[in-house]
């Protein structure tokens, strides 16, 4: 017998799916261009050589981890018989997604950096699952905008995936599946008409050219990629040399966490203002979501940067951005606590981001068309994710 064969022989037949099980946590805690392919082949025990026997390069293997989430969603709905009901649908999905909560971030780069052709193919598959959680929210709650509460439902249960709070499986679980129920139960029409009121602080007018290089380089980030656009681009976008952009900022990571800062700083302010003549958590929380809807309404191009780029920033960025939205959260802990005095700080937290992630989902479902109706609508289901009727 050959080496080759003594090889084979001991090389698992699901080496393939130990690669991808592998990665997704990679590419989820570094970033797609901060994942190596070198580190994944270290995670699952084997040489680079050897990953590549399975994966060409870098994005074939990313391809597959994007959609490993999607493809064992679909297979829920397809096990999932009706009479499991929406609840039962629902925790489902939650399921699998727990089991999967450390690469199911993956999601969140999709249409960054995926090719068209597979970025079609994925939001297609995306779709499907929407379209089965919609036929059960319309069969069993019936009420206007159907698909519109069931992706906002799916962005409640998703949001797992996007932070580490620590939590208990079953905690997390029920938390999860309340939360995507209290937003399919929810009608985007019931919240006050608060939404289209709520006037964040202006973006101060660029000043100096630190402020017009932070300007400039958001809309450039959000069209082309972060990865893609060069100092060069962002100098030229200002009227710049090249080399004279790298005295205000030595690095590009540097212009991303400015803006980021910046952004946070200008949300702080609008929960301030927000809070202000307001009386009891309940209406305190109200109002911290009319602010939230408000950002997220008019920081599109922003936010849809830093939801993928954030974890590719060095640690030194990365810091002072995380500690920014932890003080943030902090706030929405507060008072949520008082209007849900029956979950601990950690189940308070976990809700919190779900409905942060009913948010992203609900405004990419209205594609970010920005109208009083519309941040109605979604503030609705905000709080309907958080057990907080409008």
């Amino acid at each position: 017998m050959t080496v080759d064969e003594v090889t084979a022989r001991r090389r698992p037949r699901n080496r393939r799916q130990l690669i991808v099980d592998a990665a997704g946590p990679v590419f989820s805690a570094r970033g797609y261009h901060g994942a190596s392919m070198e580190e994944v082949a270290a995670e699952v025990g084997i040489t680079a050589a050897a990953l590549y026997r399975h994966f060409p390069n870098k994005y074939a293997l990313f391809v597959e981890c994007a959609n490993l989430m999607v493809d064992r969603l679909l297979r829920v709905l397809e096990e999932q018989s009706d009479a499991v009901g929406l609840p039962g649908l629902l925790r489902a999905l939650a399921e699998e997604t727990l089991d999967h909560r450390a690469s199911g971030g993956v999601y969140r780069w999709e249409a960054r950096y995926l090719e068209a052709e597979d970025r079609g193919e994925l939001r297609g598959k995306f779709a499907a699952v929407v379209d089965g959680v919609t036929d059960a929210v319309e069969r069993e709650l019936g009420g206007t905008q159907p698909r519109l509460r069931a992706a906002a439902a799916l962005g409640a249960i998703g949001s797992i995936t996007l932070h580490r709070t620590p939590i208990a499986r079953q905690r997390a679980e029920d938390l999860l599946v309340a939360a995507a129920l209290g937003v399919a139960e929810a009608e985007p029409g019931a919240a006050p008409a608060s939404g289209s009121l709520v006037h964040l602080p202006s973006r101060p007018e660029p000043a100096s050219r630190r402020a017009e290089i932070l300007q400039a380089a958001i809309p450039l980030f959000a069209e082309r990629g972060f990865p893609q656009v060069s100092m060069g681009q962002i100098a030229r976008a200002v009227g710049l040399s090249p080399s004279a952009i790298y005295r205000h900022y030595p690095v590009k990571a540097d212009i991303l966490a400015a803006a980021c800062l910046q952004t946070a700083g200008l949300l702080e302010q609008a929960v301030g203002q927000a809070l202000q003549g307001v009386r009891g958590p309940r209406d305190s929380v109200a109002a911290l979501a009319a602010a939230f809807v408000a950002y997220s309404f008019e920081n599109t191009e922003l936010i849809s940067v830093a939801e993928a780029e954030i974890v590719g920033l060095p640690p030194e960025l990365q810091r002072p951005v995380t500690l920014a939205q932890r003080e943030h959260v902090a706030v929405w802990e507060r008072w949520l606590g008082q209007v849900r005095p029956e979950l601990d700080a950690r189940q308070t937290r976990t809700l919190v981001h779900a409905g942060f992630g009913v948010v992203v989902e609900a405004g990419r479902g209205l594609h970010w068309q920005d109208t009083g109706e519309h941040r109605d609508g979604v503030t609705a289901l905000l709080l309907g994710a958080l057990g907080v009727p409008a």
